[in-house]
């Protein structure tokens, strides 16, 4: 009995032990303006004076202070990427995201430097998006967002342009902004569902208007190099990359595994059933083997959090949320069930660094987040992401096929 009894001690002290952790700090801080602010805003609206702020902004987020944080681009083995841009203020992360991968896979493939114009590709996708409004007589959803494979479908449909051939910059503006020309089209559609007005033509000609005055008439011939294309033959012809060569990798328990699958988020207003279902262990593997043998990708999830501190452009899972050992499957989906883990933003993963046993993911972002440090930095654009944190937050990626190709020989046909 006493010998039980020093084994039951030894036991419960052993536990105690092994499951005993350094907590994360936590703080309020106050909110600062930052690139946002000081930079876009003060262009859209010729202002030099900051944005005033009536009451004072306080959120909950973990404390990054006195920890060893790898924040540096250079410990990153990164791939060739194109420099960070702004995406402004407008909502199209998911086409500044994608089509940064697609520079990427120029490079890769055709050992060619490219720069493909962003706006090109959201001004096509508004098209769409008014199209399948008119078709549903109202009921398809109309917003800034999309997801990362409509660029495929854009392209595929629409061709593609370099940036010089369009920037989607008028009246001297140095950022996008978009806020007026959604607003100003959204609320002729409105107006089109409530005067059951679903004249294809006249909708879609008056959206293209609309967008003509605020980001310019996209460009149908250009030359390159000395020589003349159309958008898809620049596609075809110099650009050179298939569409149909890139997949959409997703982990979420909602939907069935080893199956293609809706990715049932208000971005995805088309419904696309693309998405490649994997489990989370599956889903980490093909992230980590993927950019180690040279594959970069569009990544997209949440960026809301507590743990992702604007201050040093890190994101980590405090464990005031949940501890490491606990990230499964089940966590992920009980956060993307509940809508504590929404689909917020569309970044490039470019890099990795591994340290300690734990790989750390160099991001490529677009969004004003990453900018609230000095514009010379190195780091200037960028974020880097604990694996714990794209375990538990970022919820797919575009990638080209190659890179998972044992991956899709297990799916359903």
């Amino acid at each position: 009995m006493k010998k039980r009894f020093l084994i039951s001690l030894f036991l419960v002290a052993s536990m105690s032990f092994a499951f005993a952790q350094k907590y994360d700090k936590a703080k309020f801080s106050e909110y600062e303006p930052g690139f946002y602010q000081n930079f876009i805003m003060k262009d859209i609206n010729a202002v030099n004076e900051q944005l005033e702020r009536k009451e004072i902004d306080k959120r909950f987020e973990m404390d990054h202070s006195g920890l060893n944080l790898p924040n540096k681009v250079k410990l990153y083995k990164s791939e060739w990427h194109t420099p960070v841009i702004s995406q402004g203020n407008g909502g199209s992360c998911w086409a500044y995201s994608t089509v940064s991968m697609y520079e990427t896979e120029v490079k890769r493939l055709q050992k060619k430097e490219v720069k493909l114009s962003e706006p090109y590709v959201v001004y096509w996708e508004y098209v769409e998006k008014a199209k399948g409004f008119l078709d549903s007589r109202g009921k398809s959803l109309f917003s800034q967002g999309s997801e990362g494979n409509a660029v495929a479908r854009i392209f595929e449909k629409y061709g593609v342009v370099p940036a010089s051939a369009y920037s989607g910059l008028l009246h001297g503006r140095k950022y996008h902004s978009h806020e007026e020309m959604f607003n100003e089209m959204e609320a002729f559609l409105q107006s089109v569902k409530k005067q059951n007005m679903w004249n294809e033509n006249f909708v879609l000609e008056t959206v293209k208007d609309i967008m003509n005055k605020h980001i310019g008439v996209p460009p149908t011939k250009f030359t390159v190099d000395g020589k003349e294309y159309t958008p898809k033959t620049y596609l075809s012809d110099y650009v050179k990359i298939n569409p149909k060569d890139y997949v959409e990798i997703l982990s979420y328990k909602q939907e069935p595994y080893w199956q293609q699958v809706e990715y049932k988020v208000p971005d995805n207003w088309w419904h696309s059933t693309d998405y490649y279902n994997v489990p989370l262990d599956d889903f980490m593997n093909i992230v980590k083997t993927a950019i180690k043998n040279g594959y970069t990708m569009s990544i997209g999830g949440d960026v809301s959090e507590a743990g992702f501190s604007r201050e040093t452009n890190v994101a980590l899972v405090p464990e005031f949320d949940i501890p490491s050992q606990f990230i499964n499957e089940n966590a992920r989906q009980f956060r993307f069930a509940n809508e504590t883990t929404t689909d917020d933003h569309g970044m490039h993963l470019v890099g990795y660094y591994e340290v300690d046993g734990i790989t750390w993911f160099l991001i490529k972002d677009s969004s004003s987040g990453s900018r609230n440090i000095d514009q010379n930095s190195p780091e200037f654009g960028y974020y880097f992401f604990h694996q714990d944190y794209v375990k538990l937050k970022m919820m797919g990626f575009t990638v080209h096929k190659d890179a998972v190709k044992d991956i899709l020989t297990k799916f359903k046909k």
